[in-house]
């Protein structure tokens, strides 16, 4: 399945101006969603390793921190090695690049470790540079323009068609809504559609990735309904995992929880909580069910602690199978490279607010 089949009749995709929060158009495909942004290639000249040789680290993400404490370490997915370059001690890397990149201007010292070991550093980095292709535009094919649509349309000025800001309000197979992404966006040609009468195909710009490619199973297998069982994630990659707890997050952010009286008995279950995101996955999920939120971070969990996320103080929380999460995330590294115990920095956050964990 893609973005692109139409499998049922009702409408999946709304697009909505947010000025005023007039609705543009409803239609079932949208070709564009989902995008692959392309690997980045680094050369590290002058690199010493910390241990094992490259090609027993480079894995799914490691982080890049600059030696100035000015600037921001960032993460590169998909990580792998392509070559040892011109010299024994410099290093050909790929990877995507998260949404902040690498620090513009920077080639001094970088470290790189996996968020649990330094892996090694090099004395000076280069990002090959590469020819950045334009997005291809996001087609909504079969649109049912509205009146406000259709005044756009009809001015001929480029001006007219930006749109400036809207949503693309993203629905389920059961109409839940999912995601609403927002868009920066101009018209840039409409027809009419052959997918029926007073029916167009509407190409917008596109300035910024929508949903990665790699997420797209994520994002078929909710598009079918949320989940109805727990752990419905646990055999995916960390990768994954994040794409699953994104759709977590926007799907909290759009619905209204009902807190749970005080003195409620949670039971989480922690067998896959070998990572960050799994860790919050299953206690979203003890929390409030299947697929639930209940925070990302330590301060959003601080957050969903203080109430209106499906939990009053105070109450307790049975833990099982808790020695999983403390072996894989007593000893992490943050993005800039600090050691901490985030098992125990998580146990912390939920006594202070009010949550009595007992460990099993």
């Amino acid at each position: 399945m893609n973005e692109g089949t139409d499998h049922r009749s009702r409408p999946r995709y709304t697009l909505v101006e947010t000025e005023h929060g007039h609705l543009l158009g409803v239609c079932s495909v949208v070709e564009g969603l989902f995008t692959d942004p392309g690997p980045a290639t680094y050369e590290l000249f002058g690199w010493a390793s910390d241990g094992s040789g490259p090609r027993g680290w480079i894995g799914s993400r490691v982080w890049l921190v600059p030696d100035d404490d000015a600037l921001d370490a960032w993460r590169l997915d998909d990580a792998a090695l392509v070559d040892h370059g011109p010299s024994a001690d410099t290093l050909v890397l790929t990877g995507v690049d998260d949404h902040m990149g690498p620090p513009e201007g920077h080639r001094g010292t970088v470290r790189v470790h996996d968020e649990s070991r330094w892996l090694g550093s090099c004395r000076e980095f280069a990002r090959v540079p590469r020819s950045e292709r334009p997005l291809p535009p996001l087609v909504l094919r079969g649109l049912a323009p509205t009146d406000e649509l259709r005044a756009v349309l009809a001015k001929g000025t480029r001006l007219a068609r930006d749109l400036d800001e809207v949503l693309l309000e993203i629905r389920d197979d059961r109409g839940e809504l999912l995601a609403a992404p927002t868009l920066w966006t101009t018209v840039q040609a409409w027809r009419p559609s052959a997918r029926g009468a007073d029916l167009i195909d509407l190409e917008l710009a596109r300035y910024h990735t929508l949903v990665p490619e790699h997420a797209r199973p994520v994002w078929e297998e909710w598009f079918g309904g949320s989940p109805h069982t727990p752990n419905t994630w646990a055999g995916l990659d960390t990768r994954l995992r994040e794409a699953w707890f994104d759709l977590v997050r926007h799907r909290a952010c759009i619905r209204r929880h009902s807190d749970r009286p005080a003195g409620h008995a949670y039971e989480i279950d922690g067998r896959h909580a070998t990572d960050e995101q799994g860790l919050y996955l299953a206690l979203g999920e003890a929390v409030n069910g299947p697929g639930g939120y209940f925070g990302g971070d330590p301060q959003a969990l601080r957050d969903c602690l203080g109430g209106t996320f499906g939990y009053t103080r105070p109450a307790t929380l049975l833990w099982r199978d808790a020695a999983t999460a403390r072996t894989h995330l007593s000893h992490a590294l943050s993005p800039d490279g600090r050691p901490y115990d985030f098992f125990a920095e998580v146990l912390d956050v939920l006594a202070a607010g009010g949550m009595h964990v007992t460990l099993a």
